[in-house]
């Protein structure tokens, strides 16, 4: 008998199934402006026009990166996909976006309809969290070029804001203060260090931490930001007001000192208070176990802090009471120089 698709490593039966599996589960994040999702070549998507007067889309893509390797080694998929959303959406609000719509690519070696169908899951659920459709993706098995149990998550976010509200920082001043949002934990960066230790230090994913184990702790998905933030700039973005919220910086890779720079204009400088905020354990493990220098963990991790905004001094109680009324925790740490 000759060669096969499948006998070289592609199921397309797989695929077909694997697609079966996740429209239904795609099709439950629909807004009411989406035409065509899953199925056609391309998705397509009304914008609100009644909505924007003068409408700029904004865009985004990342991916989940080696945190990935610790969900494979504990076989749990279904918290990833939040990765994924949380780190486009929280980059898109940072401009004061509305999430509109998401696009996920997976790539695997050999495709497991049902236990990768989870990761889906993950990602719609994130999605219908911050109102933003699933709209389309791609799924593509190669057995060349992922090995064993590897895949990889890349996500691609597209989201609008009206040009008057666009946040960019150019009205920062001196005095201005600087909030801290929580973050869930390590989030979806620094995995290559994190996984490093782990294996250095010989630590168990399955040892007990805080009522969880280690490897619960580490796979705690991405804060979603954008429906937090949405609300505050309902009350606080408006031209009519003096005290607008008028920067963000979503803190990834980099940590705080790689990421409130880049909202910052060049005359000025952030002058944060490190132990304004309780640092979570698990960086306070990784810190140890691994022998890292304080600067080092600083410019990788984000220490609890998941997302930075700059904002009239007057206004920090008022914003600071909100997050709390939203059920997020937030501090005052720092200020414009």
């Amino acid at each position: 008998m000759g060669q096969t698709y499948k006998k070289s490593g592609v199921d397309i039966d797989a695929g077909d199934h694997f697609v079966d599996l996740i429209a239904p589960i795609a099709k439950s994040t629909y807004r009411k402006e989406v035409l065509g999702g899953i199925g056609p070549f391309a998705a397509s998507f009304a914008l609100d026009l009644k909505k924007y007067k003068n409408p700029i889309l904004i865009s985004s893509t990342d991916g989940v990166g080696t945190k990935l390797k610790l969900a494979i080694e504990l076989k749990k998929y279904d918290t990833i996909g939040q990765d994924l959303v949380a780190m486009c959406v929280n980059d898109l609000i940072c401009c004061g976006g509305e999430p509109l719509f998401f696009l996920d690519y997976f790539a695997v070696g050999k495709l497991k309809p049902k236990e990768h169908a989870s990761i889906v899951g993950g990602i719609a659920k994130a999605c219908k969290y911050c109102n933003c459709s699933l709209i389309g993706g791609e799924t593509a098995e190669m057995p060349g070029l992922y090995h064993g149990d590897d895949f990889d998550l890349a996500g691609f976010a597209v989201g609008a804001v009206e040009k008057d509200k666009i946040i960019d920082g150019k009205n920062i001043g001196a005095g201005d203060v600087i909030i801290g949002v929580a973050s869930s934990g390590v989030h979806s960066n620094g995995y290559s260090l994190v996984r490093k230790i782990m294996q250095e230090a010989r630590l168990d994913l399955n040892a007990p931490m805080e009522g969880k184990t280690l490897g619960d702790i580490l796979l705690e998905p991405t804060k979603l930001y954008p429906p937090l933030i949405l609300s505050l700039l309902s009350d606080h973005q408006s031209p009519a007001t003096s005290h607008r919220i008028k920067a963000i910086a979503h803190i990834t890779g980099g940590g705080l000192m790689g990421n409130v720079p880049r909202v910052i204009p060049g005359a000025f400088t952030a002058a944060i208070d490190m132990s304004s905020w309780k640092r979570p354990a698990i960086f306070n493990l990784l810190q140890e176990k691994g022998g890292v220098a304080e600067e080092e963990m600083r410019r990788v991790f984000n220490l609890g802090i998941g997302l930075v905004l700059v904002a009239e001094k007057k206004s920090a109680e008022e914003i600071l009471r909100q997050i709390a009324t939203e059920g997020e925790l937030g501090w005052l740490i720092g200020e414009i120089a």
